[in-house]
C-alpha cells in the first residue's frame, strides 16, 4: 500500500507543476522525488507521468488519482488535528440546541459557570422546540427530552422527569382538592394544546391504573404560558417536575393526588451529540458538565421540595 509521504509527494509534484520546482519547494534532490514517484507507480500498477528527456506530463491515471487523493489527505489531516486537540485545552466554537421552556429555566442559568471554567469556549444556544438534525445542521450537542430513536447519535442520561398534578392553592381553598383521579372530572383541567385536551390523564396509584378525561377551559401551546395560568389561579395542571419545580419550592403551586403517579413513568432528558466524530474537548466537557449539574439539581419528584400540603 502506498505510504502517506510518497502520496504527499506526488500531489507536490502535480501542484507545483515538475519534479524539480517539487524538489526546490521540498528541499530535495529531484532525483529522490524521482525515486519516490517511480516507487509510488509500481505499488499502483500504472503510469503517473508520461516521461521524456524535455518533459513531464501527468496521464489521465495520474489525473484521477490526485483528484480521489484530496479528499483522503484532507481527512488525514484533519484527523490529525482532532487527535492532537484530544488533550489540549477546550476551545473554540460550541453549538448547542435545547427545548425552549427547559434551555431558558435549566440551562442558560447554569452557562456563567461553565463560561468562567471554560473561557476559550464561546456557546451558541439555539433555543427551539423543534427537533433539528444535529449532523445536517452543524450543531455540536442537542438536550432532548423523551425517548431518543435516532441510533447515529450518543445519549447521556441527565434526569428523568415525572409529570405532576398541580394547583394553586388559592384555587384549591375556593374549589377543593381532588383526592381520586375521578375527582379531577369536576375540575377546571389546563391543558398543553388543544389535542392534549381531548388526551385522557393516566394515573397509576394504590388501587390500580385509570384514564381520566378531563376538560377545562383554557389550552396554550407554550409551557410557560400553562404554568402562569396555574399560577394565576385558573385551574389544575399536569407539568414536568423540572418545570414547576421552581413554584413548588415558593409554595405558588402545591402537588395534588400525592398518591399518584403518571402510569407512562418517568420522561428521560438526554444531552446528545454525534458519535461518528471524534469527540472534541469542548464537547467532552459540555456533556459532563451538565451530567454533573443535572445530578444536583431537583428536576425528579423525589427531590422536588414542598411535594404535598404546604
Amino acid at each position: 500500500m502506498p505510504t502517506t509521504d510518497r502520496i504527499r509527494l506526488f500531489a507536490r509534484v502535480v501542484e507545483e507543476g515538475s519534479f524539480s520546482a517539487a524538489a526546490r519547494a521540498m528541499g530535495v534532490a529531484p532525483t529522490s522525488i524521482s525515486r519516490q514517484v517511480a516507487a509510488l507507480e509500481r505499488e499502483l500498477g500504472a503510469r503517473l507521468f508520461n516521461r521524456t528527456t524535455r518533459t513531464r506530463s501527468i496521464t489521465e491515471a495520474g489525473s484521477v488519482y490526485y483528484e480521489r487523493i484530496q479528499q483522503v489527505l484532507g481527512e488525514v489531516d484533519e484527523a490529525g488535528r482532532a487527535v492532537s486537540q484530544l488533550n489540549g485545552a477546550p476551545h473554540g466554537s460550541l453549538r448547542v440546541t435545547a427545548p425552549v421552556t427547559l434551555g431558558r429555566q435549566h440551562i442558560v442559568p447554569a452557562l456563567p459557570q461553565f463560561l468562567a471554567r471554560f473561557p476559550d469556549i464561546r456557546i451558541e444556544l439555539a433555543l427551539t422546540d423543534s427537533i433539528v438534525d444535529l449532523v445536517e445542521q452543524g450543531y455540536d450537542a442537542a438536550i432532548r427530552i423523551g425517548a431518543v430513536r435516532n441510533g447515529s447519535l450518543v445519549a447521556r442520561r441527565l434526569a428523568s422527569s415525572d409529570r405532576l398534578i398541580c394547583a394553586n392553592p388559592a384555587y384549591l381553598k375556593r374549589v377543593g382538592e381532588p383526592r381520586h383521579p375521578r375527582d379531577l372530572a369536576r375540575h377546571n383541567c389546563l391543558a398543553f394544546e388543544p389535542k392534549a385536551a381531548y388526551t385522557p390523564w393516566r394515573l397509576a396509584g394504590p388501587d390500580g391504573s385509570h384514564a381520566v378525561r378531563v376538560a377545562g377551559n383554557f389550552s396554550t401551546n407554550s409551557a410557560d404560558g400553562l404554568l402562569e395560568s396555574a399560577r394565576a389561579g385558573l385551574g389544575i395542571v399536569r407539568v414536568p417536575s423540572w418545570l414547576a419545580a421552581d413554584d413548588l419550592r415558593r409554595r405558588r403551586l402545591r402537588v395534588v393526588l400525592n398518591d399518584w403517579r403518571d402510569a407512562d413513568g418517568p420522561t428521560p432528558i438526554y444531552v446528545l451529540y454525534a458519535h461518528n466524530r471524534l469527540l472534541a474537548p469542548k464537547i467532552r466537557v459540555f456533556v459532563d458538565y451538565f451530567v454533573d449539574c443535572f445530578a444536583r439539581w431537583p428536576l425528579t419528584t423525589v427531590n422536588v421540595p414542598s411535594r404535598g400540603k404546604a
